[in-house]
């Protein structure tokens, strides 16, 4: 009996060990690629609803903080409208954190009085009634006064003199250098150096651009110092004025009060303020130094600029902020506006 012939298609041939092995390799591999993709992806999309979420509780903070300051100039209209002669610091409202309400996070405002500092911007003065471009030029009495705050500040004399000098030419709208001071000229010669703006300045951090001043003597003087966009010699609210900010007071006089002095001065200021300047330059620790009429202009009784400072938690988001508050009467009425805003540090 014969056997059939082999039928070749039909006999199935076992591969050989090593290309089951290079195949099972082939097939792990192509696993583990498929397994990092696909946990790129779901790392990407984790990060990208992360990214949403945030974005959108960062949108939701910012309202909350444009809700806040409508609040707070509400507050202070109804402050400059209940004693429109004076501001003081009945009610409890300066430098208080305010709770706002909010539906899905947490907001606090707190209001100071943005008049109790010196204004950098008053180290000019800009004749009245000009003709053509505004020019301004140094003033000064101003900078006599912020060469004696940095003085009391612990700032060698002569440097506060150069200081305040060479603060003055970076805002006036001339190109001529003050004694001590410095313009254009100086400024070129020093590698990746800001030139003077030669106008107002818009944040008191310019300061540490100016010829002299260093980070060091920066520190000691920024409490101290606003760059708020008003003409004119510094204005104290000697109603608002804190006994900590007594030097303040005392840099408006050449040396005759201390700041011992001028902490006394406060501490007996009246709970309801003074009432009326002559009443608070008839006191007896007054009469007799006899300031010099351009100094009393300098004392009020009331305040043009507040600083909002803001801190907003909007679920995991937490924004921090300021805004400058400008509250110069309108016919009569008082209506605050926000002259600038800063986010993550306040003004």
């Amino acid at each position: 009996m014969t056997t059939p012939p082999e039928n070749k298609l039909a006999v199935q041939k076992t591969p050989p060990d090593s290309e089951r092995g290079a195949a099972l390799l082939t097939v792990l591999l192509l696993v583990a690629v498929m397994s990092v993709i696909a946990a790129t992806a779901l790392d990407r999309l984790q990060l990208s609803t992360r990214l949403a979420t945030n974005g959108a509780a960062m949108t939701q903070a910012r309202y909350y903080s444009y809700a806040a300051e409508a609040i707070a100039m509400s507050r202070i209209e109804d402050l400059l409208a209940r004693e429109p002669e004076q501001l003081t610091l009945e009610g409890g409202w300066l430098d208080r954190e305010i709770p706002i309400p909010t539906d899905r996070g947490v907001a606090t405002a707190r209001i100071k009085d943005a008049n109790n500092c010196f204004n950098l911007n008053s180290l000019v003065v800009t004749p009245p009634q000009q003709t053509g471009p505004v020019s301004s030029f140094a003033n000064p009495a101003s900078m006599g006064q912020f060469a004696r705050l940095m003085t009391m500040l612990q700032v060698p004399e002569n440097e506060a003199q150069a200081i305040a000098q060479s603060a003055a030419d970076w805002i006036d709208s001339d190109d001529q250098p003050l004694p001590s001071g410095a313009e254009d000229s100086h400024y070129r010669g020093i590698e990746n150096a800001a030139l003077p703006a030669n106008q107002w300045m818009a944040d008191r951090s310019e300061l540490l651009a100016v010829k002299g001043m260093t980070a060091a003597y920066y520190a000691r003087i920024a409490p101290w110092v606003c760059a708020v966009p008003a003409a004119g010699p510094t204005e104290i609210n000697i109603n608002t004025l804190s006994p900590d900010q007594a030097i303040l007071f005392a840099m408006l006089f050449d040396g005759t009060v201390s700041i011992g002095d001028a902490k006394a001065i406060l501490a007996r200021r009246p709970a309801n303020g003074y009432g009326s300047l002559v009443r608070f330059w008839s006191t007896p620790s007054l009469a007799a130094i006899n300031p010099s009429a351009a100094v009393q202009g300098q004392v009020k009784l009331k305040s043009r600029f507040f600083q909002l400072q803001l801190k907003i938690r909007a679920e995991d988001v937490e924004l921090e902020g300021g805004a400058l508050i400008d509250a110069t009467p309108n016919g009569g009425a008082v209506r605050p506006y926000i002259v600038s805003r800063s986010w993550g540090e306040p003004i």
